[in-house]
């Protein structure tokens, strides 16, 4: 009887949270993401072991964010941050630089520093402009080597996507080798559904893939490059200020120079302010969302994102 009470009481205490140490054990390490689409490939590798928390959610961008008390406390615990770097989340490089001994950072630009493309200058291209930039007049200085003259939106190619999705089942394997086989099963699994999601995308915009178009933000460099599309060129405008009469003027000139059939914003532009620019030139419009602003994160958000922005370019595009 006594021995039967001793089982009793030894099984509760096990299952309290916190009381035992194998159960702690097997729950995930504490892993920090800073956008969307980042976190739903992480998120995708750690499934069944734990979740990674989001550091910029619904319609917030990685440009000029301004962390949170909570959220400087999840750097501060994290045992694993992924991001792309301070070229794209500025707002992260000093409060990384004070994580502690043990913290690991994957810095997805570093990581991938031999697939990156350079910023593109010239011809239709307006300076791609981060707020801790300077002026966009100015003339952009990019040393040929640094990081800083190579576009960061890297993982909107799923073909690189598929390196993320390595890099982090490598890394996190190596902190937690408790869930190393579990980490390396997910990786394989997400790896063959990219290649997937690379054929399916192939076949929606092969129709489309020579038209002309313009974005606002020269963001999506890697998904033109991935399916071919024709792209000619970018505007430099500011959802936050408004855009002069001389500005619209010169905007309309530009589109109409560059035979462009449609032009994509993304969701943070009024749709009054993209009617006002495209009256005159012909062209349609359309919306692109290189994060997923209305997205729910998790590991699926990742297949619909690229998924809704092949339907809204295949749209716009279309006669």
């Amino acid at each position: 009887m006594i021995k039967l009470f001793l089982s009793i009481v030894i099984a509760v205490f096990l299952l309290i949270p916190g009381m035992n140490p194998r159960a702690a054990e097997s729950r995930g390490p504490k892993v920090v993401v800073s956008i969307k689409p980042l976190h739903s490939l992480v998120a995708g590798v750690m499934e069944g072991v734990g979740d990674p928390q989001l550091l910029i959610g619904r319609g917030g961008s990685p440009h000029g964010y301004v962390l949170r008390p909570s959220e400087a406390r999840l750097l501060a615990e994290a045992q694993l941050v992924v991001w792309v770097g301070p070229r794209l989340e500025g707002f992260l490089e000093k409060p990384l630089s004070t994580l502690g001994a043990n913290a690991r950072q994957l810095v997805l630009a570093e990581a991938l520093e031999s697939k990156l493309l350079p910023l593109r200058k010239g011809g239709g291209w307006d300076r791609h402009v981060h707020d801790h930039d300077e002026q966009a007049s100015e003339p952009a200085v990019h040393p040929e080597n640094d990081l800083e003259g190579h576009d960061q939106h890297l993982w909107l190619d799923p073909r690189l996507a598929k390196q993320i999705v390595e890099k982090a089942a490598d890394v996190l394997s190596d902190i937690d080798p408790i869930h190393q086989q579990q980490y390396q099963k997910n990786a394989a699994r997400l790896k063959e559904r990219l290649d997937g999601l690379h054929a399916q995308l192939e076949t929606k915009l092969a129709p489309v893939r020579h038209i002309p178009y313009v974005v606002f933000h020269d963001a999506y460099q890697y998904f033109e490059a991935a399916y071919g599309l024709n792209a000619v060129g970018s505007l430099t405008i500011d959802p936050e200020r408004t855009s002069g009469a001389r500005r619209i003027q010169e905007i309309r000139k530009k589109i109409r120079a560059l035979n462009a059939r449609c032009v994509f914003s993304e969701p943070q532009f009024e749709p009054r302010l993209v009617a006002t620019v495209i009256e005159g030139t012909g062209a349609k419009t359309g919306v692109l969302d290189p994060l997923g602003a209305d997205l729910t994160a998790g590991p699926e958000s990742y297949f619909v994102l690229l998924n809704a922005m092949a339907d809204n370019l295949a749209a716009g595009l279309s006669p």
